[in-house]
């Protein structure tokens, strides 16, 4: 076999050989192997029902109604085994309204969503069964619908996002009648879950083309249904004299995204929105020259927006706020210590680095040939100087609330927690400062 398939996945398929049921790798995996694509799910379908399935494999579950059974493997793997069926019906978008046990492997095939994805593969022959031509939209490196692209898009919208990821993923075209099919449906997309849209778009952003798929999404009127704010952006010239600036802030926004040098989706998402609020404040200054006043206040609002209607997890929303709201931080050489840690406590210790990246995509993206000036190159060295040890916080004072309380012979209460702030601002500006004999006096004269 010229394929490498792995051993508990070949063990599944002898399973259901043995019991005298038909049995084909299908879909991703397929398109994957052709391609050379590392693959990281196998799918199965076959002739078997479920209810054959389940006797086959004890350890199997089905908690769904279309047909795929979950059959656990090595190292807590799942290999998926689909019944042969067919569909009808899609009012909600998304899932067929009925299904039915299909008879063939080629009936099954004529409801797949892309041509190189209509594949299957028989592992005792290799013989791929290819009634749609996949393999040679694979050497092409063409993504085309099965049959009508309207038709496919209709049956389920989140196709329209999936043709746009894959061909992202692959560094795909997209042919010509599945595009105009995709931008024809572009607003059914508006039906679907905002989870689904949101981890798509995620899947866009994780790939190595995260800048051309944003692209496809425009170009394709898919970014209108899952952020339109984006685009307001278009045409919002920000250049002005002495400044770096050169695109509108849409482009500015996509280039940023382009050279930012994380390849965390998260970040990149951040990194992509970062400037989203400029359309919202821009203004004119005594001179005339264009100003995007607390854009970055006005960013960090619509992004919570923004990951509340995609549903973003409470931790990934706080963070995606936090690097927007804080994004315009000061490298001026002159900045003090003590500033130095605030700004480090704003952004989070954890989200430094993820700060620095969504700078180095800034500046790339403004036409700046250079990732770092030498004034964030100094600021990056001052930072990680003030992380070596720790970020100072209020938790490193060598006094507390209970050596409050006992110096000046008090009860709990909000005075402790005041004296406490004062203490740590004093100590901020000096780190020697956070002496206890030295600290003790403070608090008296706090006290006062």
């Amino acid at each position: 076999m010229k394929f490498d398939i792995p051993a508990e996945v070949l063990e599944v398929y002898k399973k259901f050989k043995e019991n005298r049921f038909e049995i084909y790798l299908v879909g991703g995996c397929v398109r994957g192997l052709l391609g050379k694509h590392k693959v990281l799910d196998w799918d199965f379908t076959t002739d078997a029902t479920p209810a054959q399935m389940l006797k086959l494999f004890p350890k199997a579950f089905y908690d769904n109604k279309f047909g795929t059974v979950g059959i656990p493997v090595a190292e807590s793997k799942v290999v998926e085994v689909t019944t042969y069926r067919t569909e009808e019906g899609y009012k909600n978008r998304r899932h067929p309204d009925k299904i039915s046990w299909g008879q063939t492997i080629e009936e099954d095939l004529s409801r797949r969503d892309f041509t190189i994805n209509a594949m299957a593969m028989d592992l005792d022959t290799d013989e791929i069964i290819d009634p749609y031509h996949g393999q040679e939209d694979l050497d092409k490196k063409i993504i085309k619908a099965v049959g009508d692209p309207s038709m496919r898009f209709e049956e389920d919208a989140l196709r329209l996002l999936r043709a746009v990821r894959i061909a992202t993923q692959l560094s795909f075209k997209i042919d010509p009648k599945t595009w105009e099919g995709l931008q024809k449906n572009a607003k059914l997309l508006s039906e679907i879950s905002k989870e689904r849209v949101r981890d798509e778009l995620m899947k866009i952003l994780s790939s190595d083309f995260p800048y051309e798929g944003i692209i496809l999404l425009k170009d394709s009127k898919l970014l209108e249904q899952i952020v339109p704010e984006l685009l307001e952006g278009v045409g919002v010239e920000q250049a002005r004299p002495g400044r770096h600036h050169t695109e509108d802030v849409f482009t500015h926004n996509l280039l940023s995204l382009k050279f930012c040098p994380s390849k965390d989706p998260i970040v990149r998402f951040a990194t992509l929105i970062h400037d989203i609020g400029k359309p919202r404040v821009k203004g004119k200054d005594e001179e005339g020259h264009v100003i995007f006043y607390n854009h970055e206040i006005e960013g960090a609002k619509l992004a919570w927006e923004i990951c509340e209607r995609l549903k973003f997890s409470k931790k990934d929303k706080e963070r995606i706020v936090n690097l927007i709201r804080w994004h315009m931080f000061t490298v001026d050489e002159k900045i003090t210590d003590s500033a130095i840690r605030r700004f480090i406590r704003r952004v989070g210790v954890k989200n430094v680095k993820d700060m620095m990246d969504l700078r180095v995509g800034d500046r790339l993206g403004g036409g700046t040939q250079t990732a770092e000036s030498w004034r964030l190159k100094k600021f990056k060295e001052r930072v990680s100087g003030e992380l070596a040890p720790k970020p100072f916080s209020m938790n490193d004072l060598v006094v507390d609330g209970k050596d409050v309380m006992r110096v000046l012979n008090i009860k709990p209460g909000p005075k402790v927690g005041e004296i406490l702030q004062k203490l740590f601002e004093y100590a901020d500006e000096d780190l020697s400062r956070n002496k206890k004999e030295e600290l003790e006096k403070k608090i008296k004269e706090y006290n006062n």
